[in-house]
């Protein structure tokens, strides 16, 4: 006769798991869970059977100690639907944004963001998308407006993430991809000629360069475009940028509808595996895009991990700091062997390697060494992420080696 095994397990026991987890990462820095359960990511060991991952921009310092404790505080809630908790954290963002609690969407990661306004506004007209944008929304006068169908292309740069451009591929759009300049930011004009209602998606800073768009460049390109041709904004690695020539365009919010502004916890917040993201952007925009995304879809966990993360001053300071030392080492050690980058205004740099990158990247992997994939626009260049500094040392070693 089969037995019944009851399984159960205490918060004091779940801290004591993730702190031993914590400890042989401590020890073993170069472990990483994610290696083991991602296929898609070949693995090679180097002579220690070790590998040191620098090729998806993650913070190596993981999250605030406040985030892990409110997640082991939070364990006993996790038979729970997290609307509570989604609601706090929404409340936090929109006191920290200077926003209405209407104008935040969560997503899981800011990667959900980027495929709901993929799904909403870029595509043929479907049946669904058009109940999602026949918002009817009273006017001063009591009379009824309908919002702009805000369909059609999705322009990128060219090179920048790929997420949003394959998620427009499966909505049946155009995906028009625009060069970026000499100076490795966005071509605002030539993105706007080729824009037609539709979706034009910027990444500032830039993934993969590192590169920021001028400030000022941006303002007059969100003030220049028709509201029925909708901007997505990608501010991901907002929190590394230090130039005078960068800022958040969240403050514009209030004057574009057409305007949205992604944001992640994955980055400088070290919350990568936990998958929580956010945008911000007028209400009835937020409508439209509600419609497409699955309930709860960021989980009890990754909530009070942000609300926590948010609440630690620390977090980001320590998160820059150690980011731009550790940047300024790999970059001057780069310097002296030759070799230039993309000025870095991010967690990752992009080498200019003068060759075919491919072959450089193969042989980083034999050497347990795993850096960023080729972006077919930049052949010669390799991107590289900011990691410890011992981290950085193992990559220039390994560097040494292969680039000869």
């Amino acid at each position: 006769m089969q037995t019944k095994t009851t399984v159960s397990m205490s918060r004091r026991r779940f801290a004591q798991l993730l702190g031993a987890g914590a400890v042989y990462t401590a020890a073993h820095p170069r472990f990483s869970l994610a290696e083991r359960l991602v296929p898609s990511a070949p693995r090679t060991f180097s002579a220690a059977g070790s590998v040191i991952r620098l090729s998806s921009n993650e913070n190596p310092y993981g999250p605030s100690p406040m985030a892990v404790k409110a997640m082991t505080d939070a364990f006993n809630l996790a038979w729970r639907y997290p609307d509570e908790q989604a609601d706090s954290l929404i409340e936090t963002l929109a006191k920290i944004n200077g926003v209405e609690r209407e104008q935040i969407l969560l997503g899981d990661g800011s990667g959900e963001i980027l495929k709901l306004c993929a799904t909403a506004f870029t595509g043929p007209m479907t049946n669904a998308k058009r109940e999602s944008v026949a918002l009817a929304t009273p006017t001063r006068g009591g009379a009824l407006r309908l919002f702009a169908p805000g369909r059609g292309k999705m322009v990128v740069a060219d090179p920048t993430f790929e997420a949003i451009a394959n998620y427009a591929n499966i909505s049946g759009a155009e995906v028009v991809k625009v060069p970026l300049t000499n100076s490795f930011a966005h071509d605002l004009s030539k993105m706007a000629a080729a824009a037609n209602e539709g979706l034009i998606y910027i990444c500032n800073p830039n993934n993969p360069t590192a590169s920021i768009t001028p400030k000022n460049e941006l303002r007059n390109f969100i003030a220049s475009t028709p509201p029925s041709t909708m901007i997505l904004v990608d501010e991901a690695y907002y929190h590394y940028a230090d130039s005078a020539d960068y800022e958040s365009v969240i403050p514009l919010v209030k004057n574009y509808p057409n305007l949205i502004v992604a944001r992640t916890f994955s980055k400088i917040y070290g919350m990568a595996g936990l998958r929580c993201g956010y945008c911000v952007a007028q209400k009835e925009t937020i409508q439209r895009m509600r419609p497409h995304q699955t309930w709860d879809s960021v989980n009890i966990m990754a909530l009070v991990a942000a609300i926590a993360s948010l609440n630690d001053e620390t977090q980001v300071t320590n998160g820059r700091r150690r980011n731009g030392e550790t940047r300024a080492y790999l970059t001057s050690e780069l310097k002296s062997i030759g070799y230039e980058h993309i000025p870095s205004q991010a967690n990752f740099i992009m080498i200019d390697v003068k060759r075919p990158v491919m072959p450089l990247i193969g042989g980083l992997r034999q050497r347990g060494v795993q850096v960023g994939r080729l972006f077919p626009a930049l052949p010669n260049h390799m991107r590289v992420t900011i990691g410890k500094r011992a981290e950085m040392e193992s990559f220039l070693s390994a560097f040494r080696e292969v680039k000869d």
